[in-house]
């Protein structure tokens, strides 16, 4: 029995050949989907749609079934790469964080707060003023994630700061603790 040859893949320029090539190999394919299916006892669900627009489909078991299984895993999916996304922001968050917490330490081994001049004072206080901000953010988010996905109130914030001794987050709020 000769062996095939290896066939160019391009575009069939012969609108007769083409249309016969389209015909086989949709036969091959959904051959292939049926014995996937059958072989493997795997849920196959197959489209195809002719150059002319002519649907071709084949399922194992009710297409609508399996495409509300695809769109159920497809969420899925989503969220995962969305949780994933957000622990990316959040590790680089803090890669910048210690960055900055490393930038005060080694300004405070190399210059002493009394030798300094006004500038490099206020570059420091800028420094650790930015530093906490970050901080707070990042235990807001946290925090916000945490209380079962919703979003608290300002005064809840303030509530919790005060209860953790801590300064309200919240630029906006009046009462500045």
């Amino acid at each position: 029995m000769p062996r095939r040859g290896v066939v160019e893949l391009r575009r069939i320029e012969d609108k007769v050949s083409r249309q016969v090539r389209f015909s086989k190999r949709r036969a091959g394919l959904f051959k292939k989907a049926f014995e996937l299916s059958l072989l493997c006892d795997a849920e196959v669900a197959l489209l195809v749609f002719s150059p002319a627009g002519k649907l071709y489909e084949y399922a194992s078991a009710s297409i609508e079934d399996t495409y509300d299984r695809y769109q159920q895993f497809a969420g899925a999916e989503t969220t995962v790469n969305e949780d994933q996304n957000r622990n990316d922001n959040q590790d680089e968050a803090s890669l910048d964080l210690q960055s900055q917490v490393k930038e005060i330490a080694t300004w405070s081994v190399q210059n002493n707060a009394e030798e300094s001049d006004a500038n490099e004072l206020e570059q420091l206080e800028n420094l650790l003023r930015n530093s906490l901000r970050e901080t707070r953010s990042k235990k807001m988010q946290m925090l916000g994630t945490q209380n079962s996905g919703g979003s608290t109130s300002s005064a809840q914030n303030c509530k919790e700061s005060r209860d953790h001794g801590t300064r309200c987050p919240d630029l906006n709020c009046a009462s500045g603790e």
